[in-house]
């Protein structure tokens, strides 16, 4: 083949990427050479005809090497897009899923005045995405976030600077709810790990790639859901709520350490795609 044009290009990439299962092929291929050019996906098109030069071509086949061996996209961009915000992501935190904009369309909806103080504590924060979109969903909220990574702790940190919401999200490193002793919160919010132990070792060469520590959930997957049902209380006002993300088989294991615990109006939510994904309940 002679000269390779940018439509070439992303024609013999989409091919690549649909025959390795990629599921949204023809998106991704666009993604990673946008990145290599550095211009919008829009831009591809309105030069599609435009001959790549060699080291752009270069830089295009290493990322494309690296996406077929299993890389997420996310991490060869070097950012992802939650709820509408830009955030930074590498291979220490998950790439947050569309399936967690769930957890802040729930915690958004307990708030029915959207313009009234509230503290709001989201624990095992990862790219910080839960909590800064709530941020952004609640003007007068003040969020803390807590994150047993520090290497994650810092992504989340950059990503409160990127977005200009370091005024009222604070990241504190830490295990779950060790950071905020004795301090009580409105809304509780938490998309832990939640994978059983056993199961990582079978997941897409993809998901290996994130990190263990935010995907191990113990033996049954549920270990962090008995640790926040148990601690939750003591850092709850009366009436407050507590939101958690969970696994689609998990709904009735969270439902069940949420009654013991004494919590009430317990209520399930499914995702966009019908999965049961999220519960939430409140204190007495």
């Amino acid at each position: 083949m002679g000269t390779w044009t940018t439509l070439a290009v992303l024609d013999w990439t989409t091919q690549r990427f649909t025959e390795a299962g990629i599921s949204s092929a023809r998106l991704e291929a666009q993604l990673l050479l946008a990145h290599v050019l550095q211009c919008s996906r829009m831009q591809l098109y309105t030069g599609f005809d435009k001959p790549l030069a060699e080291a752009e071509l270069a830089g295009y086949r290493a990322l494309i090497k690296r996406r077929l061996a299993g890389e997420p996209v996310a991490y060869l961009l070097g950012e992802h897009e939650f709820w509408g915000l830009p955030l930074h992501v590498d291979p220490n935190v998950l790439v947050p899923r569309p399936d967690t904009e769930t957890v802040v369309e729930v915690a958004r909806s307990l708030r029915t005045d959207r313009s009234a103080p509230c503290t709001i504590l989201d624990l095992c924060t990862g790219t910080g995405a839960i909590a800064l979109a709530l941020a952004k969903e609640l003007p007068a909220a003040r969020v803390i976030a807590t994150e047993l990574s520090p290497a994650a702790a810092a992504i989340a940190t950059k990503n409160a600077e990127r977005n200009a919401l370091t005024d009222r999200v604070e990241i504190r490193v830490g295990d779950l709810f060790a950071p905020v002793a004795g301090e009580q919160f409105d809304l509780i919010v938490s998309n832990p790990p939640y994978i059983a132990t056993a199961v990582i070792a079978t997941l897409s060469a993809e998901v290996l790639r994130e990190p263990r520590l935010a995907l191990d959930g113990g033996p049954d997957g549920l270990v962090f859901y008995d640790r926040i049902c148990a601690q939750a209380p003591a850092a709850m006002g009366p009436g407050a709520a507590l939101v958690l993300e969970h696994g689609y088989d998990q709904a009735e294991a969270v439902a069940a350490r949420l009654a013991a615990t004494g919590f009430i109006d317990i209520t399930l939510v499914h995702d966009l795609g019908k999965n049961p994904r999220v519960t939430w309940a409140r204190r007495p």
